[in-house]
């Protein structure tokens, strides 16, 4: 995929004439809100295939054209470069897949051996029904991306008969499906809440049912509710049987444990119910995972962190959900959400207390509006990448990009001369959480939440991952 950037008075219809796509398929590739209206800034994903090189120290374009079997000029013509001449070590530049011509003496074992790919790759990229059968002149796709295997888990708390629509139109790329959430009551009981639907749509679209309990609700922050439980073994075994019972009723295959807010006091207390919960969850079959806060060392200070041990929940779970968001919080002052040089100092300590193979990326799908000049404690409206487009739309705002965030943001002015701030998520902020998953090796990508629409994250997540089914 190509992410073009919108500058002023361009068309969908330039942009799609620019790099040889018809306009259609870049239109269903983003589902714009109105295709005829393009913002300023605005990120457009291109439906063209093609790799993300990083220039490394030394090279220059020739050198790159020459090691993919491409020309300066496709280069330059599928990447927004000012200067050919100035190109800089981590520059990342998209190489559109190379095409080669078969020459005589030429076998299909030789020419996947000269490009350093399978010979199956090569079959099955160009569709050949009998390998010994090609031809001079002919033109061979060289398959050269290498997509990854990962998990990626899907949150939903919008449960009810609403919940199926959603998981059924994303279901492709889902390996889990959590119903948010069973809130623990004090004597072990659970608030019970309706996730039928959800089960039977992830069980629709080959993706497992995973059962997410919780501490906390918008109003409450539970770290009196954790105590309690946490330091009562009757409590707690209660609380075991009724998340046996429910899962062995509804047809959930595993659990996730969302405690939050959990006192200082009571981080041995939460490992110890970790442990607890996966000696009476893996003998029935079932896998136990964790959601963690996104800490940047063992120690960091905080109600939201200090009981969140990351070496033991790693040691004990079969995979934990980093939190990677929430840094631009609903009531706090405008910022990015999930800003990628943030995440990556999380991701540096995580990878030295968790193994690579149990961490899931956490990555929001939704979009914030504070009002400007801000005042704290005053909350932002929460609402999707698609409404964000359509309110810059309505403002004729310019989107800007935070590079060192990787997050766009704008700025608008209502009728009533009010000012806001609005930051979201587009392709070039999902390309580079993407890029850090693959960076650090990670196992997974767990999405906060399914309900608020951003189809270019899907169509980029396919681009980019193999999304494993179980």
């Amino acid at each position: 995929m190509i992410i073009h950037v919108v500058k002023p008075g361009e068309t969908l219809w330039q942009i799609s004439n620019f790099y040889g796509v018809p306009l259609a398929e870049t239109i269903s590739a983003n589902q714009l809100p109105n295709p005829n209206q393009l913002l300023i800034g605005q990120a457009i994903i291109i439906p063209k295939d093609g790799i993300t090189y990083v220039v490394q120290p030394g090279e220059t374009l020739w050198m790159i054209a020459q090691r993919f079997n491409t020309t300066i000029d496709v280069i330059l013509r599928n990447n927004d470069i000012a200067n050919p001449d100035v190109i800089f070590p981590g520059m990342r530049i998209l190489i559109p897949t190379p095409l080669y011509q078969v020459m005589p003496g030429d076998t299909l074992l030789g020419i996947a051996n000269r490009f350093g790919v399978s010979l199956q790759s090569l079959i099955d990229a160009n569709n050949i029904e009998n390998p010994d059968l090609i031809f001079p002149g002919m033109v061979l796709v060289i398959p050269i991306k290498i997509r990854p295997l990962i998990d990626v888990n899907g949150f939903i708390y919008r449960l009810g008969q609403q919940a199926a629509p959603i998981i059924t139109e994303v279901g492709q790329f889902l390996t889990y499906v959590a119903p948010f959430a069973y809130l623990i009551r004090e004597d072990g009981t659970l608030e019970p809440i309706d996730d039928t639907a959800a089960i039977n749509a992830a069980i629709n679209v080959n993706a497992v049912p995973m059962m997410a309990i919780t501490n906390f609700t918008s109003t409450h922050l539970g770290e009196n509710l954790a105590h309690v439980v946490l330091n009562d073994l009757a409590i707690q075994n209660v609380l075991l049987n009724n998340i046996v019972n429910i899962m062995n009723q509804k047809g959930y295959k595993g659990l996730n444990v969302d405690f939050e807010n959990v006192l200082p006091i009571d981080r041995v207390p939460y490992n110890e119910f970790m442990q607890r919960t996966v000696d009476k969850l893996h003998p029935l079959g079932y896998f136990v995972s964790s959601s963690l806060a996104p800490k940047v060392s063992a120690d960091q200070p905080g109600l939201l962190y200090e009981a969140h041990d990351y070496a033991a929940h790693g040691r004990i779970a079969d995979f934990v959900v980093l939190m990677t968001y929430e840094w631009g919080y609903r009531l706090g002052p405008p910022r990015a959400i999930s800003p990628i040089n943030l995440i990556r100092q999380v991701l540096d300590y995580a990878v030295t207390a968790i193994p690579r193979n149990k961490i899931f990326f956490g990555f929001q799908t939704y979009a914030r509006d504070w009002v400007l000049p801000h005042v704290q404690g005053q909350q932002a409206r929460t609402f999707s990448v698609q409404e964000a487009i359509r309110l810059g739309v309505r403002y004729g705002a310019i989107i800007q990009y935070d590079e060192l965030a990787q997050s766009p943001f704008f700025r608008y002015r209502n009728e009533n001369g009010v000012q806001h701030e609005v930051w979201f998520e587009d392709p070039r902020s999902a390309q580079a959480k993407f890029d850090t998953v693959k960076d650090y090796g990670l196992a997974g990508i767990s999405y906060w939440a399914l309900g608020y629409p951003f189809p270019q994250n899907w169509t980029l997540l396919g681009d980019n991952f193999t999304v494993r089914k179980i």
